[in-house]
């Protein structure tokens, strides 16, 4: 099991995506920036008169209702673009901060794999070096 996710790994280009991991935020950032500043569309009365009986007085009143509802429909929707901008920008923020972990963990193993290479040399020449006194 640990073999594809080995290769999974492997087949990233993290030089790429550490590169381009502060583009990602500095978008999100923009995104709820602009998104953020926008109010919504501002309620109306929807009341029409009610002693007025024509037709196209309640057609008026019909389309003023319905009016209402896509306002409020748009201001509802206006607060889930919200919602949803906010949550990118935090993602955005979490894939910056594992980023940089992923990155500083690397470099440990390649620190670290140099330092069993090293030890591994100094261990077998003493080895080699006994076996021939």
């Amino acid at each position: 099991m640990p073999i594809p996710w080995i290769a999974v790994l492997q087949s990233v280009p993290w030089t790429e995506v550490i590169k381009n991991a502060p583009k990602v935020a500095d978008g999100a950032k923009k995104l709820w920036n602009t998104i953020g500043k926008k109010s919504p569309v501002p309620d109306t009365d929807a009341a029409a008169d009610q002693t007025d009986i024509s037709p196209e007085a309640k057609t008026i009143s019909t389309m003023q209702v319905k009016l209402a509802a896509l306002e409020a429909s748009v201001a509802d929707l206006h607060e889930q673009m919200l919602a949803s901008s906010e949550i990118i920008k935090s993602l955005a923020d979490q894939n910056t901060q594992l980023i940089t972990r992923v990155e500083m963990n690397r470099i440990q193993v390649r620190r670290l794999t140099g330092v069993i290479v090293i030890f591994s040399v100094v261990a077998i020449s003493g080895f080699i070096i006994s076996l021939f006194r």
